[in-house]
Order: structure tokens, then sequence, then C-alpha cells
């Protein structure tokens, strides 16, 4: 039987502040546990007793089979889906440069829980293992980014660092990418299948700070080029346009 100080825990899980404390993040849903329990370490779970038995080999500290409605009492999502994992972090690991080995993204200020969890799945999809997050992006383990990776976070390595810090540090050719309004047509300039793209904050664009250390400043063209068009495009959508050009050069 699922307690009452089982579901505050969950709950209490929701605050930055609870899941930095307990080193912990909440995932839900078969297909994101599923993707995640072999590449994190489960120290809660919960599920309906046919989830279970479909998966009867599971490595977790703690299993506890919940009817529906004590899943729900417990679910962080309006729809519960059938199972619940409260995994591990990982331990933090010392920030390496890895822009000279490949590409890697940049994000400065994002702050949309689902625009973090959208670009890390971009990132999957087109095999950048690395994103270097400013100290003001949200929380990758906010239950909202965990949910929209859905399942990319096993497989992408996040690393929180001052951004313009660590931008000056890297080598001096190190090629760091950014998009601009005002910066070349991105399908005219050379693309190296290495460096850094950053991306910045959804209603600001990349900092003041951070801007001046770019040495390739890319800009996405509307088409046609004279036609009124939105002021800008939605920051996982401008990630996803980059990338799918950084990957096409490679083929």
């Amino acid at each position: 039987m699922l307690s009452k100080n089982k579901i505050k825990y969950i709950h209490s899980l929701e605050l930055k502040k609870n899941r930095k404390e307990e080193c912990v993040f909440v995932a839900e849903g078969p297909k994101l546990v599923e993707e995640l329990i072999n590449h994190f370490a489960c120290r809660l779970l919960l599920s309906t007793p046919n989830w279970l038995k479909q998966h009867p080999h599971l490595n977790a500290q703690e299993i506890i089979e919940v009817t529906s409605e004590e899943l729900t009492r417990a679910s962080l999502l309006k729809t519960p889906q059938e199972v619940l994992a409260v995994f591990v972090q990982p331990n933090e690991e010392s920030v390496t440069n890895h822009a000279n080995q490949g590409l890697c993204l940049a994000l400065d200020d994002i702050q949309d829980p689902g625009n973090l969890g959208t670009i890390i799945r971009i990132a999957d999809w087109f095999g950048i293992e690395h994103i270097y997050c400013s100290l003001n992006t949200v929380d990758v383990y906010n239950p909202k980014v965990v949910q929209a990776t859905m399942g990319a976070l096993a497989r992408v390595k996040i690393h929180y660092v001052d951004l313009p810090s660590f931008i000056t540090t890297l080598p001096t050719n190190t090629p760091v990418y950014g998009t601009f309004l005002d910066g070349n047509n991105m399908y005219e300039e050379s693309l190296s299948p290495n460096g850094i793209i950053v991306m910045g904050n959804e209603g600001n664009g990349i900092s003041d700070n951070v801007s001046k250390l770019i040495n390739q400043r890319l800009y996405i063209p509307n088409f046609p080029k004279d036609r009124p068009t939105s002021e800008s495009l939605n920051v996982a959508t401008a990630t996803a346009i980059i990338c799918a050009e950084f990957r096409r050069r490679l083929t």
C-alpha cells in the first residue's frame, strides 16, 4: 500500500531545492521509465500490477505495486501512465571541453522546461552528446524537462557552467556559433563538424556577455526574404533547424 508520506515525498520533488537535497528526480510513463531505468539508479518505483507483470526483472531499491487511484494521487501529471519512478541524479562530473572532438550546444538562460527538454531530445537525434547550460538555465531535473526529453536524458550529458567563463577557456581556434537576426545566412556559411552552437534566451536572445565571445554569427533566413513574417522562431525550433544543417554538411 502506498503511504501518505511516500506521496508527500514524491510531490516535494517538484521543487528544485528538494531534488537537489535528495539528489533525485521523477520520471513517469512506460516509455520514459523504460528508457531511463538502465542508465540511472532507481530509488523508488510505483507501478500498476499489469506493468510490473510485463517487467519482472527490475533493478530498483524499492518497488510498490499501486492501484490506478493511488498512482493518480502520487503523480505529478494530469494523466498518470502506469508507472512512476524516482531516479538518482548522476554525480556531477568536472567540466571538460568536448567542442574540439565534436559538435556541442550551449544554452544561454533557457527558461521554459518544455524548450529545454525538446532541445535535449533534438541533440540526441542529431548525435550531440554534450550541452553546456548557463547557471540560470532551467533545472534539467525539473519534472517537465525530464518528461519532454522522452528518454534522451539517458544519452545526452548536461553541464551547468558559468557560460562566459567556460567559453573563454576554449582554445582560440574553437568555432563558437550563435544565432542573431543580423548574422550571416547559415546556408551560405562554412560550418565545421566541431565547435559550440549557442542558443539564447526565449525573450532576450543571447546575452551581451556571451555574444561578444561568439566568432561565427549565423542567421536562419525566412522565405521569401522580403515577406513580412514572425519576429523570431521558437528556440527549440531554431535549434532543430541549425543542427539539421550542420549534420547535412557531413553527409
